[in-house]
C-alpha cells in the first residue's frame, strides 16, 4: 500500500476492510486517477466510472443482499467513500448521494413493494438515485419549500422546481419532497418517487460550479407531473421527519467526503515538501513547515475518529442525529483548512493547475455547505445537547 496521510489508522480495520480499502485505491488509481482533470475543465459526467463502481456493488456499500446490496456497513461505506474521494471528490459525492439519500430513503422509509422495485435496481447500480430537497427558496428552511403535490383521485400532481440536486440529469428515478398541505409547515411535506421519463418531468440548468465539476448538479423542474398515489413514500406529511433521518446518514457521507479530499490534499502536499527545495535543503526541514504538517495531520485524525463514532453507532442501530452533525462539522472545517495549507506550501504552483492543491481546494468547500451547512450543524448540535443538559429555569 503506497504510503499516505492516513497509513495509521485510528481503529484497527478487519481483514476484509483493508481489502475493500486496498480494492478501491487500486481502482480509483486506474480508472479515475487519469481523467480527473479532463472531467473537471468539461464538468464532464464519468458514466463508464460510475457503471463499474456499480459492478463493484459500490452504489449498494449499505443495503442488505436481498435487494442487491453488498451487505456492509457505515464503516465499510466511510472507507469506500474516503478512498474514492482522496483522488476526486466529484465521484465521492455522486457514490454518496446515490447510497445515502436518494437510495437510502427508499430503503428506510419505503414499503416492501418499493423497496423490491427500485432499491433492487439501485443498489446493483443498474439505475442512479437523486435526492430532491432543496428548492431556490428552501434551502436551510425546509418549512418555505414551494413544489406541491395535490392529489386527484388515486393520482398525485407535481408542480415546482428543485434545486442544486446531485445527478438530476442521470438518475433513473429522484425521491422528491413536496408540500401535500401548506398549512402544517414541515409537518404538510410528503416524499414521492418520480421516475425519469415521467411526463411533465425533466432536469433543468446544469449548474456550471467551482469545485466537484465532475459531478452532476442540476435543477429539476414538475409541470403538472401527474404519478400514480403508490409513489408516496412513508405516510403523507412524513416527508420532512423521513428526510432527517436520512440525513444523519447522509452527513457521515459528507463527513468521510471531507476526509477523502483533506488526506488527498495533505499527501500531495507531503510528498511536495519533501520534494521542493529552497535555501539549499528540502522545504520539509523547515520547523515552520513541520508544524503545519503535524496539526494537518492531528486535525485529519480527529476528523476520522468523530466520522468512525458516527459509522459505528450507526451501524449498531443507534440514533445519530448529534453524532452525524458533529462529524459533518468538524470533518467538513478541517478539511477545509488543510486544504487551504496545502495550497500555502505549494506556494505558487498552489495556484495552478497543473499541480493538483488547487482542485482539492475547490471541491472541499461544498463540505461546509451540502447537507446542511455548518451553522445548521451547530443549530442540530446545540439542541441535542440542550436535550440532555435542559435548562433549571
Amino acid at each position: 500500500m503506497a504510503e499516505s496521510a492516513e497509513s495509521v489508522y485510528p481503529f484497527v480495520l478487519t481483514e476484509e476492510q483493508e481489502h475493500l480499502r486496498r480494492e478501491i485505491r487500486a481502482f480509483a488509481a486506474r480508472e479515475i486517477a487519469p481523467h480527473i482533470m479532463e472531467w473537471d475543465e468539461k464538468s464532464e459526467f464519468p458514466h463508464a466510472a460510475v457503471k463499474k463502481l456499480g459492478e463493484m456493488g459500490l452504489l449498494g456499500v449499505i443495503f442488505p443482499p436481498e435487494y442487491g446490496g453488498a451487505g456492509l456497513g457505515y464503516v465499510d461505506y466511510v472507507l469506500a467513500i474516503e478512498e474514492l474521494s482522496a483522488v476526486d471528490g466529484s465521484i465521492g459525492i455522486t457514490v454518496a448521494a446515490h447510497n445515502s439519500l436518494g437510495t437510502n430513503h427508499i430503503f428506510l422509509c419505503g414499503s416492501e413493494a418499493q423497496r423490491k422495485k427500485y432499491v433492487s435496481k439501485l443498489a446493483t447500480g443498474e439505475w442512479l438515485a437523486a435526492w430532491a430537497l432543496t428548492e431556490p427558496g428552501s434551502g436551510s428552511d425546509a418549512s418555505n419549500a414551494r413544489t406541491t403535490a395535490v392529489k386527484k383521485g388515486d393520482r398525485y400532481i407535481l408542480n415546482g422546481n428543485k434545486t442544486f440536486i446531485t445527478n438530476g440529469h442521470y438518475a433513473d428515478v429522484a425521491v422528491v419532497i413536496a408540500v401535500t398541505d401548506k398549512t402544517k409547515g414541515t409537518h404538510g411535506l410528503s416524499a414521492f418517487l418520480v421516475e425519469k421519463g415521467t411526463k411533465g418531468f425533466r432536469p433543468g440548468k446544469k449548474e456550471n460550479k467551482l469545485g466537484l465539476r465532475a459531478s452532476d448538479t442540476s435543477e429539476l423542474i414538475f409541470e403538472d407531473c401527474e404519478i400514480p398515489a403508490e409513489n408516496l413514500i412513508g405516510a403523507e406529511g412524513e416527508g420532512f421527519v423521513d428526510a432527517m433521518r436520512v440525513l444523519d446518514g447522509g452527513r457521515i457521507s459528507i463527513a468521510a467526503l471531507a476526509l477523502g479530499i483533506g488526506r488527498g490534499a495533505l499527501d500531495a502536499a507531503l510528498k511536495y515538501v519533501k520534494e521542493r527545495r529552497q535555501f539549499g535543503k528540502a522545504i520539509a526541514e523547515f520547523q515552520g513547515i513541520q508544524w503545519k504538517l503535524a496539526d494537518m495531520s492531528t486535525e485529519l485524525d480527529a476528523a476520522r475518529l468523530l466520522t468512525q463514532r458516527a459509522a459505528v453507532l450507526k451501524d449498531a442501530h443507534n440514533r445519530t442525529t448529534r453524532e452525524s452533525s458533529m462529524a459533518k462539522l468538524f470533518a467538513g472545517e478541517v478539511a477545509v483548512r488543510i486544504c487551504d495549507e496545502a495550497v500555502q506550501l505549494f506556494g505558487g504552483y498552489g495556484f495552478i493547475k497543473d499541480y493538483p492543491a488547487e482542485k482539492y481546494y475547490r471541491d472541499v468547500k461544498l463540505c461546509t455547505i451540502g447537507e446542511g451547512t455548518s451553522e445548521i450543524q451547530r443549530m442540530v448540535i446545540a439542541r441535542e445537547i440542550l436535550k440532555v443538559y435542559p435548562s433549571r429555569g
